[in-house]
């Protein structure tokens, strides 16, 4: 069986940080066939890095078998330094952090490193607002999700689409 490959955008905001509403957008694409599978969600009374945090657990929650490769780019440096380099400290310290506070959203952060764990996530920082195709994608979706949840609609969801040519 062979290894599959996927690229996954996400990105996370909030409206009135903390305590406001915010949305959290991901999407994952088959290196490939090129399809795509976009989810999206949002919360009240949140904060800006839970939703950042949330649209990459979502990413990885989507994946449906272990050991996948998996390239995740994220705007958000605290998902991407907290995953990368902080985690292993926070943990070995019994979840404090260098300063000996308690480590916020200590609950994200252990459902993402059990996720992490169960694939090949290679964790990229993509700068945000800079016109990434991806970025510019999941932010939509973050933002759409909080407008949704604002007007009373439906807030979280997912569907398949088309993202590029499948690879020769």
């Amino acid at each position: 069986m062979s290894i599959i490959s996927v690229t996954a955008f996400t990105d996370g905001g909030c409206r009135g940080n903390p305590g406001g509403i915010g949305g959290w957008g991901a999407i994952l694409i088959n290196n490939i066939t090129g399809t795509a599978l976009e989810r999206w969600g949002a919360e009240r009374d949140t904060t800006n890095n839970r939703m950042e945090l949330l649209a990459a657990i979502e990413a990885l929650r989507a994946l449906k078998q272990p050991g996948m490769r998996v390239t995740l780019h994220s705007d958000s440096q605290y998902v991407i330094k907290g995953i990368s380099e902080w985690l292993p400290g926070w943990k070995a310290r019994g979840w404090r952090t260098a300063s000996k506070g308690p480590v916020l959203n200590r609950d994200l952060w252990e459902l993402l490193d059990a996720l992490n764990a169960a694939q090949a996530v290679n964790w990229r920082w993509v700068k945000g607002h800079a016109g990434d195709r991806g970025n510019e994608r999941v932010d939509l979706l973050a933002n759409q999700a909080m407008d949704a949840l604002r007007d009373g609609r439906p807030s979280s969801g997912e569907r398949r689409c088309v993202w590029a040519a499948p690879a020769a």
